[in-house]
């Protein structure tokens, strides 16, 4: 394989040591991204090309020398899930569940509302997620586990860097070690989150099973260490229906599916190469696991099949039909925060003082230049003649200059403030959009990062809004435009229909039927009696045993306690090979793109 870097000019760098043309163009030009980092990679049977965007998504071309065929559409297979009560699956022993979750109010607040239908049913529910949110887990009922980390300065960076790399100015500026070392802290807090007491009342907590949000990437590694069934909420799966949201296909000769999912892959490998390191130490260090491979840590997940269920409404994003068995879609995950709210004297004057005002939020977003933000909505707002409620946020809008069409907002619960405006204005966060669209309000989108272009587009092919406007496009005309084609009678009844489709959905309680229909209850239960959790084995008697069990067995002289192990309900064999081609294929892919970031690293 041959690999030269070049910039768009003439000239080209060429080594076979990739690190030093890319820091040489690097010195020369560090913090322009208009040089057009680039990389080139021929082999016998691919020649690939590799750019970083300015945004730090990673733009491919592919061209392979030998045709391979589509994807057939039967490829997927069922998945063999282990030890499933296909029959009696509601019946499940009550366990110890830790929820681990990293990101923003948004991404929290879906898993509270499932926290809290799992403890209807009996079980201990343990939230780990960042400090900032202890007194809103709390104040639901739910016990809460600080893992660190601090989601500012995580939504900070994803605000600039919403691709699968650092822009340059995050590499010179320290963003990069300071997130590496807060991801090191979060990894050691969702591990304590399993098996450390209870702060407030010292309970000892022990981790029966785990759900998490893919952020929280020590989840899989945890579930290995304990032996721990594991389920996984959000985020992308790969299909060849569409292509990862992060890797752009400049040029392609492979079929459109294959390529689609091959940039699945493709983004597993360079999540891997970007924190595979932090990977292998918490492993070794934390868990006394083994550490893993660029082959064997990437794209782990899907590899190990660990089942997942999408919160979103089927009938608004219906499911690839490539998705296997173990990928449930429920719908969203709703809390009812209205009734319990009060609003404050003055908000009730503004929303009574005039039409129904239009909403405008960015939630947990932090805009760089929020005044610049601020004046944008204020102009664009008085120019289409609508009066609105703007929630500063943690990106800070408003100032010390308000028009008095503008109501600036604090935290006011979205289920209660949607009813009672015209349309809504925000970032298409997936809950954000959720709730806007279930009340029939007219959406825009303006999208920062991750899914939430996925989710401006969805709403404008539903004909609930304009086209999304990225947030780095945000004008006070566009914005202006936007919002008069919010206010149409066309998007009033595209987002209606849109609403007809969520009235009857009850994504909470599915979502609970889909973790009991992926455990491998079989596995789980005490075989002294079924309707408790087995937590001890006994190899003598090859017996499953609930701790109760065993104490009434051992009180008899029936088993020698001290020749009891620890029960392993569901094992993951993470070294396991790649049996399938295609993922495998991605590998070939990846190496135009390491040798590109194996220089970046170097900066770090």
């Amino acid at each position: 394989m041959s690999v030269s870097a070049h910039t768009n000019s003439d000239s080209t760098l060429t080594s076979e040591v990739c690190e030093e043309p890319l820091n040489r163009a690097m010195d020369e030009n560090p913090l322009n991204m208009d040089s057009g980092l680039e990389y080139q990679a021929t082999g016998q049977g691919l020649a690939s090309s590799a750019r970083l965007a300015s945004d730090g998504r990673i733009e491919i071309s592919l061209d392979l020398k030998e045709s391979i065929p589509e994807l057939p559409n039967d490829y997927a297979h069922e998945v063999a899930e282990f030890a499933l009560d296909k029959e009696g699956w509601k019946d499940v022993p009550k366990m110890n569940i830790v929820i681990m979750v990293v990101g923003s109010r948004g991404d929290v607040q879906p898993f509270v509302a499932l926290g809290n239908e799992l403890r209807k049913d009996g079980h201990r529910v343990r939230l780990a997620t960042h400090l900032m949110f202890r007194s809103f887990v709390q104040e639901s009922g739910i016990e809460f586990f600080n893992i660190g980390g601090d989601p500012q300065q995580l939504m900070s960076y994803m605000v600039k860097n919403p691709g699968l790399l650092p822009g340059i100015e995050s590499i010179s500026n320290g963003d990069i070690g300071r997130k590496r070392a807060m991801l090191t802290e979060m990894f050691d807090g969702c591990w304590r989150s399993c098996h450390e007491r209870d702060e407030p009342s010292g309970t000892q907590f022990a981790a029966d099973a785990i759900i998490a949000n893919p952020p929280a990437f020590a989840h899989v590694h945890c579930a290995e260490a304990l032996g721990t069934p594991l389920l996984l909420s959000f985020s992308k799966t790969p299909t060849k229906s569409y292509a990862h949201p992060l890797v752009c296909i400049n040029r392609t000769n492979a079929q459109p599916g294959l390529t689609n999912y091959l940039s699945f892959a493709l983004a597993d490998l360079l999540t891997w190469q970007g924190i595979g390191d932090i990977i292998n130490e918490f492993r070794s260090k934390k868990l006394r696991l083994p550490a893993l491979t660029l082959r064997s840590g990437a794209g782990l997940v899907d590899r190990l099949k660990v089942p997942w269920t999408y919160c979103m409404n089927p009938a608004l994003v219906p499911p690839p039909n490539d998705w296997q068995n173990n990928i449930d879609t429920v719908g969203f995950y709703f809390m009812d925060l209205a009734t319990s709210f009060k609003p404050s004297d003055d908000l009730l004057a503004f929303l009574k003082d005039g039409p129904p005002p239009v909403y405008i939020g960015f939630g947990s977003i932090v805009v760089d230049d929020p005044k610049r933000f601020s004046d944008i909505i204020f102009e664009a707002t008085a120019q289409a003649s609508v009066r609105a409620v703007v929630s500063a946020g943690w990106g800070g809008l408003g100032g010390s200059s308000i028009p008095p069409h503008i109501h600036i907002l604090g935290s006011v619960p979205h289920d209660w403030l949607f009813s009672r405006v015209s349309a809504v204005v925000h970032h298409g966060g997936a809950g954000t959009t959720a709730i806007g669209l279930r009340l029939g309000k007219p959406t825009v989108v303006v999208p920062f990062f991750g899914d939430q272009f996925f989710w401006g587009r969805m709403v404008h092919q539903g004909g609930a809004g304009p086209e999304p406007i990225p947030h780095k496009e945000l004008t006070a005309e566009n914005l202006r435009d936007a919002l008069k084609f919010a206010l149409s009678p066309a998007a009033r009844q595209g987002a209606q229909q849109m609403s007809e489709k969520m009235q009857n959905e009850d994504g909470v309680h599915k979502g609970v039927n889909s973790f009991y229909q992926h455990l491998p209850l079989l596995n789980m239960r005490c075989e002294m009696d079924p309707s408790l959790l087995a937590v001890w084995w006994s190899t003598k008697h090859c017996l499953k045993l609930s701790a109760f069990a065993a104490q009434v067995l051992a009180d008899a002289n029936m088993i020698d306690i001290n020749e009891l192990h620890l029960h392993r309900s569901k094992e993951y064999d993470s070294r396991k090979d790649i049996s399938d081609p295609v993922t495998g294929g991605g590998s070939a892919i990846f190496w135009t793109v390491t040798h590109y970031y194996a220089g970046i690293a170097q900066i770090f």
